[in-house]
């Protein structure tokens, strides 16, 4: 018997027994075989104690366990003394077992285990191991009250780089403009927005729902928080609100001041992700101010720092 490591559709492990020749797993498929190595499989026995559970003669146990040990499917785990005796106890040599028919197999996408902190802010945007959002980003043609075209699309690329190391992404994974999910009536879903309300329409419709905003008179002017008023260009909004258009869905919202305040909360979210979600417990509302920083001077944000939190 040989084992191998058996991937399952969450990207999890298991060791597997595999056998080659079906005639040594020919003697455990009798009922009474099989009921001792489920026996032991929810925890180690030794035989009397197998015997009694099964109200069988132990001798018939002792029979079945010697098979099951030439077999390959259990052995000795611990021993123990009971009643002046010594009690082996007997478990399964790997949580499962099969047979390969085949040879051939077929490459495994490896992906990382995500932070507990992170899945929990990203829910229900993943859902069962997939992204079950739509990203959105702004329209690059003039659009809206303010004729604001939207520079912010590209930012969609790094963040779905991000989610794909940890989730699978839908076959057609294509962010959406913001007028097409306006004309398509499409608001009712698990969004990920992008960019600020000057250039996102949808970012502008749920601006006066969070505890920090950006300024309604000109979304440009800067984010009134409860403390300070920040306006460098590099200051953005990372939020996480109830979907006004269905309260069982969610939003997310990455916006800055300016094109490179939304890359700032991108870099927040995806190279910073232990800063930013350091305290997030699970609230369904959330929202953190942050500002990128150009610490190595070559004119490109590589750092943030959160300014303000609720």
């Amino acid at each position: 018997m040989r084992r191998k490591l058996l991937i399952d559709a969450e990207n999890r492990g298991k060791e597997i027994g595999i056998f080659e020749d079906p005639a040594r797993f020919k003697k455990v498929v009798n009922e009474q075989s099989w009921r001792v190595l489920k026996l032991v499989s929810e925890e180690p026995l030794y035989p009397a104690e197998i015997a009694k559970r099964l109200g069988v003669h132990e001798q018939r146990v002792y029979y079945h366990i010697r098979n099951l040990k030439q077999a390959g499917l259990i052995s000795v785990v611990k021993e123990e003394e009971i009643s002046g005796a010594i009690a082996k106890y007997y478990a399964p040599t790997v949580p499962a077992f099969g047979f390969e028919i085949s040879k051939a197999s077929v490459p495994v996408p490896t992906r990382k285990l995500m932070d507990e902190k992170v899945r929990a802010f990203f829910t229900p945007h993943i859902r069962d191991s997939q992204l079950d959002a739509t990203i959105v980003v702004g329209s690059p043609d003039p659009h809206g009250p303010f004729k604001a075209t939207g520079r912010d699309g590209h930012h969609a690329i790094q963040l779905g780089l991000f989610l794909g190391q940890y989730v699978e992404l839908p076959e057609r994974f294509i962010p959406k403009l913001d007028v097409d999910v306006k004309a398509e009536k499409y608001e009712a879903n698990n969004l990920i927005l992008i960019g600020g309300p000057g250039t996102n329409i949808l970012t502008a419709e749920i601006n006066k729902q969070l505890p920090l905003r950006f300024n309604e008179k000109n979304y440009w002017a800067g984010i009134i928080g409860l403390k300070n008023i920040y306006t460098s260009d590099t200051c953005g909004l990372i939020a996480k609100i109830p979907n006004p258009y269905d309260s069982e869905k969610s939003i997310i919202a990455l916006a800055g001041l300016r094109s490179v305040g939304t890359k700032a909360t991108v870099i927040a979210i995806t190279q910073f992700t232990d800063t930013v979600f350091k305290s997030y417990g699970g609230q369904e509302e959330w929202v953190r101010v942050v500002q990128g920083f150009d610490l190595d001077g070559d004119g490109k944000v590589d750092s943030v720092e959160i300014l303000e939190t609720t």
